[in-house]
């Protein structure tokens, strides 16, 4: 579906350089058109000008331009210094955080590597491999109260029960969450995501996470436990001269942490759940032991990227692209994940299909070159664990009569609003 600005209001940052023949395809807030941007994406080749909430950038779908891109040194993540639109499009824009955080996810090499650094302690193999026994645990205790809520044939909502249940307890034990903020870091970092929220409603959910992290940091640093949390408390307070990481650069790595960490699993674990339910044939290939489990996280990873874009990058110089398109130097580019895992360049005619025994299931859902995700592996891990254990608990799962499958309220996260099943097919149902 190609959406073109007929009436364009007035963008929040400069126009893009782009020749006149690219129309401006403006991508859908609510992310009910996902389907159809993402083929029209493909279609335009691999770099197309697009409107996200006010501001143009290229959007680039093509994987392998991707790819380089990603690892390109003349791109860069900081807003703030390479980015001439930064204080305008900062000072108005609902996606405002996502560009003026100080994180690994938007610092360039040297500080890049330095917050990495403190952070990856937590993901080594070794680590995320002594978390799979605690994670069965988790996923067992939620499969016992799914039990409970669907055992008269009511519908359960897994991306409540299951998918958002999971993550958030992983995320609270790896950072040292008390109960009492789990909620509420679940409903404030979701609010990150939603872009249907205005200016003033996206300020004012981010103040509110920022409340929830640093009544987190505050409490930790007066009791400090084995969590990262604390370690990164203790970089910042006792490292050097004025420690490892400013203050900003803490309570925003922790937010990264639980934004990275909970809305791309939870749209993984959605995803993948949902995918199978409507390809029985595709569950069958996996009971009958013609594909794992592996591969469902995989195929669901490509076919539906947890996040379908995300912002931003910047050129650091003009650069020419295939197609005759050149990002002139300091112009905004957007990774197209959804767009990438379907395109025809890795996928030919069939990069739309759910194929679980498919041989080759590249995907850039984690990023790629060093803004690769630290998080992959453990995210991979909780949704093997929850789908093998759900599946085999629960072998007539279906999705509850009538169910529509809506999508999140996001052109950036890549869900569904709700997940509802049975945990038996009616009578008379196949």
């Amino acid at each position: 579906m190609e959406r073109q600005l007929e009436n364009p209001t007035t963008s929040l940052n400069r126009p893009l350089k782009c020749p006149v023949d690219h129309s401006m395809l403006v991508l859908d807030p609510t992310g009910r058109a996902r389907d159809a941007e993402t083929a029209e994406l493909i279609a335009r080749g691999p770099a197309t000008p697009a409107d996200i909430l006010g501001v143009q950038v290229w959007a680039v779908s093509d994987p392998d331009l991707l790819e380089e891109l990603l690892k390109d040194p003349r791109i860069a993540k900081n807003g703030p210094q390479h980015w001439p639109d930064y204080e305008r499009v900062a000072a108005g824009w609902p996606l405002a955080l996502w560009v003026t955080a100080r994180n690994m996810s938007t610092t360039d090499v040297e500080h890049h590597r330095r917050l990495r650094r403190l952070v990856s302690a937590a993901f080594t193999p070794r680590q995320v491999a002594g978390l799979a026994d605690r994670i069965e645990g988790m996923t067992a205790g939620l499969l016992d109260a799914v039990a409970a809520a669907g055992a008269d044939g009511t519908p359960v909502d897994l991306r409540q029960e299951l998918a958002r249940a999971l993550p958030i307890l992983v995320i609270a034990h790896l950072l040292g969450l008390p109960d009492e903020l789990r909620e509420s870091f679940s409903h404030y970092v979701e609010g990150v995501f939603d872009t249907t929220l205005g200016p003033e409603e996206s300020q004012a959910n981010n103040v509110a996470l920022y409340e929830v992290i640093s009544a987190l940091v505050a409490g930790k640093r007066e009791r400090p436990g084995d969590d990262m949390t604390s370690l990164l408390i203790a970089a910042r307070d006792t490292e050097g001269d004025g420690g490892a990481l400013t203050e900003e650069e803490l309570l925003d790595t922790v937010m990264l942490v639980v934004a990275a960490g909970y809305e791309t699993t939870v749209n993984l674990i959605d995803n993948a759940i949902a995918l199978l339910l409507t390809h029985p044939d595709q569950l069958a290939l996996v009971r009958e032991g013609k594909a794992g489990w592996d591969d469902v996280v995989e195929e669901s990873l490509r076919r539906e990227s947890p996040l379908a874009h995300l912002p931003m990058r910047y050129a650091l110089a003009d650069i020419e692209l295939p197609g005759g398109v050149t990002v002139h130097q300091g112009e905004a580019i957007l990774a197209s994940y959804a767009a990438a895992g379907r395109h025809p360049v890795r996928h030919g005619d069939s990069g739309a299909a759910f194929d679980v025994t498919r041989p080759v299931k590249d995907h850039l859902a984690f990023g790629h070159g060093p803004h690769f995700c630290l998080g992959a592996p453990l995210a991979r891990l909780e949704a093997r664990t929850t789908l093998r254990a759900l599946f085999e608990r629960f072998p007539a799962l279906a999705l509850a009569p009538g169910a529509e499958l809506e999508p999140v309220e996001s052109l950036i996260s890549n869900g569904h609003r709700t997940l509802p099943v049975v945990l038996a097919r009616p009578t008379g149902h196949p």
